[in-house]
């Protein structure tokens, strides 16, 4: 089974929670493994390391590392890097191939340009993906999570949930959020409170189980 962890924007906690999931379905004995196509901003940047560091040293691997922090395809120009979408969406998918289970991480919000013209959404769709969405907890993220359940709806793409990352419930728009959420799509609407990495898998176990239950 292919899962695509995308993003409201860039920053919202997609690299926990890709990493919350493979560590608790590895807890389940589940072939697993996060797969991150293009990575920028590195260093210091590597979600992958990230990932790893939570789960162990075999469970992700990134496919391209720019170091300008910016859309793939902006950061290749500026390096002079030719970024080839079609190579990437070909080493993607085997690299996925290899798993019972493969989480492909995104890179920024689903409209950001990877390559070719072509931009993560088109990544998500062609792997022929289901979508798990992240977003933030408080004000604004109504319109954002629309906007990103509509493009995914609109590429074909199912969504498995969305996950309203590091909840606090401490504002009026964090706590009124999920309803109106829930009121606005039929995807199931979960939270993820802020965690210390120690405690990320044991809280997944718990926040996210409709969603690992789903792809155990």
């Amino acid at each position: 089974m292919r899962v695509a962890i995308v993003g409201t924007d860039t920053g919202v906690g997609k690299t926990f929670i890709t990493a919350a999931l493979t560590g608790a379905l590895q807890n389940r004995n589940c072939d697993v493994r996060a797969v991150k196509p293009v990575q920028t901003g590195f260093p210091p940047d590597d979600d992958a390391a990230v990932i790893a560091s939570v789960c162990n040293a075999k469970s992700a691997i990134c496919l391209r590392y720019l170091e300008a922090p910016l859309a793939p395809a902006v950061a290749a120009e500026r390096e002079e890097i030719d970024l080839s979408y079609e190579t990437l969406c070909q080493e993607t998918a085997a690299a996925l191939d290899e798993t019972a289970i493969s989480i492909v991480e995104g890179i920024g919000g689903l409209r950001v340009p990877l390559a070719d013209n072509r931009e993560v959404v088109d990544l998500v769709a062609d792997l022929e993906c289901t979508a798990v969405v992240v977003a933030r907890s408080g004000l604004g993220t109504l319109n954002h999570t629309a906007l990103t359940l509509e493009a995914l709806s609109q590429r074909g793409v199912p969504v498995l949930a969305v996950v309203l990352n590091e909840y606090a419930g401490a504002t009026t728009a964090e706590r009124t959020n999920p309803d109106v959420l829930r009121s606005m799509t039929d995807a199931p609407i979960l939270t993820m409170p802020t965690v210390d990495r120690a405690d990320l898998v044991a809280t997944a176990s718990e926040q996210l189980a409709p969603i690992i239950e789903q792809l155990e």
